[in-house]
């Protein structure tokens, strides 16, 4: 199975070199496997014909470009989603029950949108500033989710899912503590755009370093259903660098997400040369 349905991450580069404001959030477009989900089809459809979300996604992707980090803008966006939704839907054939169905006697499908509307403005308060980012994507999406949710939810519901989308913004910072397997879901999802040296650890850009040979050293991630565990994440590697990424990056941001004890990661190094230093890593 690959990564996400219909999207390769690989694939999708942001645009370099400046351009006009209208020029840079043209091509910004979500694209997710709602299979039938029709709230969040509305959703999808709300944020996809907001300018002003764009435009936030664009200047996450202009500061990220002046600290010398990895991608920001909406393809990030773009691979988050699909990561989560593909997290939370193998976490669910082995009932795994989210918040929106323990605490709120909504639907599984309701928990859908809680974590893509959190993927969707994780990062836009990198907009504004990396330091502190995820409190101040609380201040844009506090203003702007309602909206969004307009013609999906009524009161009291929509208040509800806005809470509980802006609980798993916060949640993914380093110390989030998230309580919620959405929140929970949003972090892991946000620490596995990792393919193809995506990595967002931030580092100096044309200085060799662990972090930029670490991103280099991943080659794929795949993520299955996994045996033991509802998730399996694989992580392929050309050169046992990979395991500071891995282990710096990912291992945080799962420690602390609620998601554990459903998730068994493992990265593998093929290189022949490196059979006998790190064959196989295990979170």
């Amino acid at each position: 199975m690959a990564l996400v349905e219909g999207f390769s991450s690989a694939a999708q580069v942001p645009p370099s070199g400046p351009q006009r404001p209208a020029e840079a959030v043209a091509p910004a477009r979500i694209r997710v496997p709602t299979r039938g989900n029709r709230r969040l089809e509305g959703l999808i459809e709300a944020v996809n014909e907001d300018a002003q979300v764009k435009a936030w996604w664009h200047m996450a992707q202009v500061n990220a470009n002046r600290l010398g980090m990895s991608d920001h803008s909406w393809v990030h966006v773009q691979i988050v989603c699909n990561i989560a939704l593909r997290l939370y839907r193998l976490l669910g054939r082995r009932g795994v029950e989210p918040a929106m169905v323990s605490d709120h006697a909504m639907s599984a499908r309701d928990a859908e949108v809680v974590i893509v509307a959190g993927c969707l403005l994780h990062d836009v308060g990198m907009s504004i500033h990396r330091s502190d980012h995820e409190a101040y994507s609380l201040f844009l999406a506090a203003d702007k989710l309602g909206d969004l949710l307009a013609d999906t939810y009524a009161e009291p519901e929509r208040t509800v899912v806005v809470a509980e989308s802006m609980h798993a913004i916060i949640g993914h910072r380093r110390r989030g503590e998230p309580f919620t397997l959405e929140a929970g879901v949003v972090r892991v999802a946000d620490a596995l755009d990792l393919a193809k040296g995506r990595s967002r650890v931030p580092f100096e850009a044309g200085r060799m370093n662990i972090h930029s040979l670490s991103a280099a050293a991943i080659d794929e991630v795949r993520i299955e259903a996994g045996e033991e565990r509802a998730v399996r994440i694989e992580i392929a590697m050309n050169n046992s660098s990979g395991i500071f990424q891995v282990d710096e990056l990912l291992a945080t941001k799962l420690r602390g997400s609620g998601l554990e004890q459903h998730v068994e990661v493992i990265a593998r190094i093929d290189a022949e040369h490196e059979k006998r230093l790190v064959p196989v890593f295990r979170i």
